[in-house]
């Protein structure tokens, strides 16, 4: 592959719903470029961008794959990432590298919540982008009803630079707003035709719109409209760019990827309309002399780049994907890691083309490339030279709040799991290992059931080891209500010095629920000498781990030792702290125990007509809805507590009332006394396991 200049660049995030056909458009892409002989089908299992094993057996995207395509002396970056929502880390991630955006629209099934979700985060990151409709040779797709939903949600942004021609229900060509002209398809090739009668109509009011926004770039532009004079075509297309880039204009055009029509086109407007890194300001701060470092994509300056992804596979390797922020990267440079302190030589440069490395000579800046075995590099990571050491701040990636419990199926596994989690949480940003030693579980953490589900599948397939996930144990706690008194007496005699220890403690609740226990001391005349109050403590200090009600740590407990006996020689710390234990346990169950569940404050972000079945959804769970304000864009934020356990499949709930659009974040804020069904439930599984290992 060519070695190009910043200037001839484009990095382009392909974004959608899941299914919408961003990945048969890279196909498309790819065939067009030459770079294959034949399309590859998602359901064949053959695309240059899907080529992991879930993947091709799933028939959906699950990592973001770079395609990178030359084409008339210029050099696309395609950047394909998952549709579904349990993968937005990987479009987080390719977002933050790219200059432009290309939103797919399925011209079937229409605009859905995956193709809000990306316009929020071209927003978000004031990307320019492209909406692309796909799917024009089927009977149902509608690219009016298209174009018509996006004007309602965003306006006069919206602005159609081709639409089709269909006759018969047949997609057979396309008339180009900006040239006012019209081709139609003969097999592969295309020729130019008169625009059908019933076109005019449409071509006027898309053509309309454009002139506008001609207009609206200069007050020179705006006097010429109103004066009625005409724009000339490099005007429009010049003054357009402009509109493109700045986000005041979005186009909108279509095509078959099957058929490889319309690609064309918009492999032509992203070289014509979208921006290349040139001029796009980036800066970070040179470690060594603390000033800010305007790297903006200057192949002049000091070389600088960050890493946006890291790809881990036990088939191709770890590769870290990088995007140069200034200066040219070559073969055989010495760079500096200044997030982990160390530095590396870069053996080889490569550009990934799905699976596939390609060495390059070098990576000018803006360009996308990656290089292999990085030891310490992660995603985040900034790399430049120890004489200029540049960090850049991090992007954005999504927190995960779904959890499952894990555990490996063979024990002989459990090291070999751990270093495959590893490796796959450095791939994959919104993936936490959890190590709950409290409630001796381990846990995963995702954004989604499924990004679960197919990190065990590649666990079992990829690394060879087996998981079982399984719902997560909820951190109860327990404590008191009422106040008792408890007496003990530990005494053992078998020949010899014996065991002597005697304990009267009162017990009752101490209010607090963050500390465990109080421990106050009440002994009068001596009954239990002061050199065993530690040993007293001791035992209080062991018996809250683990409550004699559900075996939950304890808290809110005020432990008042008032009263006991020794004996002069058999009475020692061990005999005092078993009395202690035993002392607690008998008083704790006298005192009116009961189970504390933790509670979550819970912010659910969604559109406002989703409301009312959100909150009825939140009272089933037991849910107490606080309030609800405005988040802009016809979208609210509920607030509400809500206890932990209720969470549990809440992602899957939520997106399936709200059809995708609707989000939540949630943080701890108390703990509440559990209802009493729940409590029974708790205390007849704790009994049922010691029945268990007792072997009854």
């Amino acid at each position: 592959m060519n070695v190009y200049t910043t200037e001839k660049i484009r990095n382009v995030v392909l974004l959608g719903h899941g299914g919408a056909g961003k990945t048969s458009l890279v196909e498309s892409m790819a065939y067009l470029a030459g770079i294959t002989t034949r399309m590859g089908k998602v359901e064949d299992g053959n695309t240059v961008s899907d080529f992991g094993k879930e993947e091709q057996k799933r028939k959906i995207s699950i990592h973001t794959s770079v395609v990178p395509i030359e084409w008339e002396g210029n050099k696309i970056n395609v950047l394909d990432t998952p549709g579904y929502f349990d993968f937005i880390g990987e479009a987080e991630e390719a977002v933050s590298a790219a200059d432009g955006a290309i939103i797919v629209v399925s011209g079937k099934s229409g605009v859905e919540a995956g193709t809000e979700k990306a316009w929020e985060l071209c927003e978000k990151y004031k990307l320019p982008r492209i909406i692309y409709v796909t799917g024009m040779d089927a009977d149902n797709a509608s690219f009016k009803n298209v174009v018509e939903t996006l004007t309602e949600m965003y306006g006069k942004r919206i602005a159609p630079f081709h639409f089709p021609i269909r006759e018969n229900e047949k997609f057979v060509g396309y008339i180009n707003v900006v040239g006012e002209n019209a081709v139609r398809w003969r097999d592969k090739d295309v020729e130019e035709c008169d625009i059908p009668e019933y076109s005019r109509q449409n071509l006027e009011l898309y053509r309309d719109i454009l002139m506008e926004a001609v207009a609206e770039t200069s007050e020179e532009f705006m006097e010429r409209y109103f004066g009625g004079e005409k724009f000339s075509e490099n005007e429009i297309r010049s003054a357009l760019r402009a509109n493109v880039i700045d986000g005041s204009v979005v186009p909108i055009t279509m095509g078959s990827n099957i058929l490889c029509q319309g690609t064309y086109a918009l492999i032509d407007d992203i070289i014509k309309y979208l921006p290349s890194p040139e001029n796009k300001e980036i800066a970070g701060i040179n470690m060594n002399t603390k000033e800010v470092f305007l790297a903006d994509y200057d192949f002049a300056k000091a070389k600088s780049a960050y890493i946006f992804k890291t790809i881990v596979d036990p088939f191709i390797g770890k590769y870290s994907l990088i995007k140069v922020c200034s200066g040219v990267f070559k073969s055989d440079d010495v760079i500096y890691n200044i997030d982990k302190d160390i530095e590396e030589r870069v053996s080889k440069l490569y550009v990934l083309q799905g699976s596939r490395p390609i060495e390059v000579p070098e990576l000018h800046a803006g360009d996308i490339g990656a290089i292999a075995k990085l030891t310490g590099a992660r995603t985040g990571n900034t790399l430049s030279t120890k004489t200029n050491a540049i960090e850049y701040g991090k992007f954005e990636i999504s927190k995960p709040y779904t959890a499952m419990r894990y555990k490996v199926s063979n024990k002989n596994d459990i090291d070999k799991a751990a270093q495959a989690l590893q490796k796959l949480s450095h791939e994959d940003l919104t993936l936490k290992i959890i190590n709950d030693t409290e409630n001796r579980q381990t846990l995963l953490m995702g954004i989604g059931e499924l990004q679960l589900e197919i990190l065990q599948s590649r666990l079992e397939n990829e690394y060879k080891c087996k998981i079982e996930l399984s719902r997560p144990k909820v951190a109860f706690r327990e404590t008191i209500r009422k106040t008792a008194n408890a007496e003990y007496k530990y005494k053992k005699q078998s020949g010899g010095h014996g065991q002597y220890g005697h304990v009267k403690i009162k017990l009752e609740p101490s209010g607090d629920t963050d500390t465990p226990y109080v421990f106050e001391q009440k002994v009068v005349g001596g009954a239990v000498p002061k050199n065993f109050f530690p040993a007293v403590e001791k035992g209080l200090q062991e018996s809250v781990l683990k409550g004699p009600l559900a075996a939950y740590p304890v808290v809110g407990v005020k432990a008042i030792l008032y009263d006991g006996s020794y004996h002069s020689v058999d009475s020692s710390e061990m005999a005092f702290k078993m009395a202690t234990i035993q002392a607690f346990r008998k008083g704790f169950m006298d005192a009116s125990p009961v189970l504390l569940e933790p509670v979550m404050k819970l912010k659910v972000m969604i559109p406002d007509k989703y409301s009312g079945d959100v909150m009825k959804d939140l009272n089933k769970r037991r849910g107490r809805v606080l309030g609800m304000k405005p988040s802009g864009n016809g979208k609210q934020i509920i607030e509400a507590d809500i206890p932990m356990m209720e969470l549990s499949g809440y992602c899957t709930v939520l997106r399936s009332i709200t059809g995708g659009r609707g989000g939540y974040e949630y943080e701890f804020e108390r703990y509440e006394q559990t209802p009493k069904e729940i409590q029974e439930a708790e205390v007849s599984a704790r009994a049922g396991k010691v029945a268990e290992n007792s072997g009854e």
